[in-house]
């Protein structure tokens, strides 16, 4: 799956230091602190100790249940069950006869739930149910995509093959087949994106009071997400070949519940909210089973509706490019993304703007030809003759275990290595190493791999599975690790979610233009009569020249800090009335607490992290 798109320095001090007088110096490593001597950093030269450290810091900070909580989350749902129905659009919709532009147009559609994030994350703000903000939410979310479990099962029973039985009734029926098998892969991504974006805005909330926990959360995320997507796509392959989609489907209803419980217990850590204990706070059914946090949004109510906006627009584009008219959505969208920028000038500080900005123009700059690479890749002979002709088990399964283990061993030494480097200069890095990555997609199209003697698998391994992956997700880790450290206090999940899904949305576009691309080439992926003289051309345009020439400028939009410092003083914007520390955990004993010991040189975070253990937000 593609990797999820992501200016002035910023001074490093969080509110928190502030409160404390806390001299930020020490915490950032700079050695500029006399008599202060930093601890050195995790190095695989000792990969015991350094993981035992990598550990026991973020469980200092973040919470072992929710991390715990976070790792089910992304092993099980977004790097199990979503994986899964990913990993299925390419030969579960070849079976139904859907060719490389419709596949790329439904696929666009089953992804709009991750660009409805700014949505879910200003409805998690500003309506708790049952007190809470996140936990009630994501157990919907979960009943949800075990609804759209169910319904596949429903349709695709052990006995018989119902999508033959359905192309056979004519295309009414296969048509109304694909659209149902649609909703229900939807449903499952409603299900991913919500718990994802729940999840983000916690860990970006406890980053903005921690900044010196740099990039170390994502990496754990992405971690557990890679081992997920490991062990799903090893079964989609074979079982694909066989037929034996409802196996799968019982694979995916049995990951969809696996969050419910550790949901249900708190292992999200939040405090429960009450009419009666926040003035601002209205009650809109009893027993405070609806809440609506009427003064955090008259404070900051034109962001708020912006960013509902947002969230509601991208299935509105999906549905219009899918089922009316591409051109017609491509222009919808179009003016939609202006005016999104616009109103982000307007509406934030210039310095969130800046980076708004990239993160737009990062994910614009990528034209997919996803689809089509995958048709060519698994056609039959007789479609490509002398192609690659490779089937499912090697294509998803065999690559996809091979690429997951390189994207593990990339966020490990994207943790040793690259978190050390300036935000900017891994940008450019990863950027300029990934366009250059898709030259093995052209090596292998025009055939000079073979010209040279080096087979498709092997050279397909090599390019694909190892270098793409590799670039991909070091470049992930480091956009994922900007979102979360612009979101402003008190609008972390609204925020978090607005620059996610504006990221997301604009990557959906241009999935849609690459749909449209193939379209208008003129390129026939399914039938005996194939044709994909066009795919290298596009191919150059969209993932090779394209980022370069225009991604590139854009990482200048990024300020040139360190991943442990910040990226905007939210406290030097003014923009936001700041929340009492007692909703970050923080009591005001703490910070009284943390005064008296701040002519101690060696005074580190941990000195707070020990205290604000005790609060709600980390039980």
């Amino acid at each position: 799956m593609h990797a999820e798109d992501m200016a002035a320095a910023a001074t490093p001090t969080t509110a928190i230091d502030e409160q404390c007088n806390i001299d930020p110096s020490p915490l950032l490593g700079d050695g500029q602190n006399s008599g202060y001597d930093p601890p050195p950093s995790p190095s695989w030269r000792h990969p015991i100790s350094s993981t035992r450290t990598f550990f026991v810091d973020l469980s200092s900070t973040f919470g072992p249940k929710f991390l715990s909580w976070l790792a089910i989350e992304q092993c099980l749902i977004y790097g199990g069950v979503f994986a899964l129905v990913n990993a299925l659009g390419l030969p579960l919709f070849k079976e139904l006869g859907v060719n490389a532009s419709r596949q790329q147009l439904y696929m666009a559609l089953i992804w709009s739930p991750w660009s409805m994030k700014p949505f879910i994350g200003v409805f998690s703000d500003l309506f708790p149910i049952g007190g809470y903000n996140k936990r009630y939410i994501a157990v919907y979310s979960i009943i949800i995509g075990l609804i759209g479990c169910c319904i596949l099962l429903g349709v695709y029973h052990s006995s018989g093959d119902p999508a033959e039985s359905a192309k056979e009734e004519g295309s009414t029926e296969a048509h109304l087949f694909v659209n149902i098998v649609v909703l229900c892969f939807t449903l499952v991504s409603f299900e991913a994106s919500t718990l994802d974006i729940l999840g983000e805005g916690k860990y970006s909330e406890l980053m903005r009071i921690h900044p010196e926990t740099g990039s170390s959360i994502i990496s754990f995320k992405f971690g557990w997400g890679l081992l997920g997507s490991m062990i799903t796509t090893a079964f989609v392959g074979p079982l694909s070949d066989a037929g034996y989609w409802h196996v799968l489907f019982w694979m995916a209803l049995v990951l969809s519940v696996a969050p419910l419980y550790p949901t249900l217990a708190g292992w999200i850590p939040e405090e429960k909210r009450s009419a009666r204990e926040e003035s601002g706070m209205t009650k809109l059914c009893c027993n405070d089973c609806l809440l609506f946090d009427k003064g955090s949004f008259q404070e900051k109510k034109v962001p708020f509706i912006i960013i509902t906006l947002c969230g509601l627009c991208a299935p509105l584009t999906s549905a219009i490019t899918t089922y009316a008219n591409l051109a017609i959505g491509l222009i919808f969208s179009g003016v939609f993304i202006l005016l999104l920028t616009v109103a982000t000038y307007y509406i934030f500080p210039k310095s969130f703007f800046r980076i708004f900005l990239a993160l737009v123009i990062f994910s614009l700059d990528w034209i997919s030809m996803g689809s089509a690479l995958g048709y060519y890749y698994t056609a039959s002979e007789e479609c490509v003759p002398g192609g690659p002709n490779f089937d499912y088990t090697y294509y998803i399964s065999i690559s996809g275990i091979v690429g997951s283990v390189v994207n593990f061993l990339g966020v490990i030494l994207y943790q040793s290595t690259l978190s050390t480097w300036k935000f900017r200069t891994v940008l450019i890095f990863t950027t300029l190493l990934g366009s250059l990555a898709s030259v093995a997609d052209l090596i292998i199209i025009m055939r000079w791999n073979i010209a040279i003697g080096i087979p498709d698998r092997v050279f397909f391994l090599f390019g694909n599975a190892i270098l793409e992956r590799l670039i991909g997700i070091m470049w992930g880790v480091a956009s994922s690790a900007i979102v979360a450290k612009i979101a402003p206090p008190g609008m972390e999940s609204a925020v978090f979610a607005y620059t996610v899904g504006v990221s997301n949305y604009c990557s959906m576009v241009s999935q849609l233009i690459g749909s449209g691309m193939i379209q208008w080439s003129g390129m026939k992926t399914i039938g005996n009569d194939c044709n994909f003289e066009a795919l290298p051309y596009l191919l150059v345009f969209g993932q090779i020249l394209l980022p370069l020439c225009v991604g590139i400028p854009a990482c200048f939009l990024i300020p040139n800090v360190l991943q442990t410092e910040h990226l905007i003083d939210w406290d030097k914007e003014a923009w936001y009335e700041g929340r009492p520390t007692e909703e970050l955990g923080v009591s005001e004993h703490d910070v009284q607490e943390s005064n008296e010991q701040t002519n101690d040189p060696q005074l580190e975070t941990h000195l707070i992290e020990s205290e604000r253990d005790k609060s709600p937000v980390t039980e």
